[in-house]
């Protein structure tokens, strides 16, 4: 994939409320959701400032200064946007949704069980999991993203599939957003 990479004091002028940020890493979830993404999150501005919203391993839900992201690592976060195709999209409402979600535990349980629906047999095995009880358990980071969009913002980025098993690399698939640029450093 051929990436434009922009400086993040340049990039702020396009960055919106609800664009996706995936970050590549190497590591199991990229690994086993066969993709260079390992991480999502949802930019949002408050007043002047550039926050990532996200829910990350360790920490929960927490909202953070997209810079110190970008100097944790730089040219590694790819910033996507909701397609016009979708014009009943908030996302105001959806970066909305994130925002309350800062405080909350990471979905330990959650990333688990998602990751034994990839072992062999196991969906032979297990029930067909819904959206609604998803909702009643903490999220890991790309499940987050799908809750927002889906509950705040009004669209399933990831139609088909439960948000407890959106992983990074389904979001960077999904015709629900477009590819706009990386972020290379400050």
């Amino acid at each position: 994939m051929f990436r434009t990479h922009i400086n993040l004091k340049t990039a702020k002028r396009f960055i919106r409320d609800g664009d996706l940020l995936l970050f590549r890493r190497r590591g199991i979830i990229a690994a086993f959701g066969r993709s260079e993404y390992s991480h999502a999150a949802k930019a949002a501005w408050w007043g002047d400032q550039l926050f990532c919203l996200e829910v990350r391993e360790w920490c929960g839900g927490r909202a953070v200064t997209l810079a110190s992201q970008v100097r944790k690592h730089p040219s590694a976060i790819d910033v996507l946007r909701p397609g016009a195709r979708w014009p009943q999209y908030d996302s105001h409402e959806s970066t909305r949704y994130l925002k309350n979600l800062a405080g909350s535990d990471y979905g330990y349980s959650a990333v688990l069980l998602a990751a034994l629906r990839h072992l062999p047999f196991v969906r032979l095995f297990v029930k067909p999991i819904d959206d609604a009880d998803a909702e009643l358990r903490p999220p890991f980071c790309s499940q987050a993203c799908a809750l927002a969009d889906r509950v705040g913002g009004g669209v399933d980025p990831v139609p088909h599939l439960a948000d407890r098993l959106t992983e990074p690399a389904d979001l960077a698939r999904s015709p629900f957003y477009e590819y706009l640029f990386t972020l290379a450093g400050e």
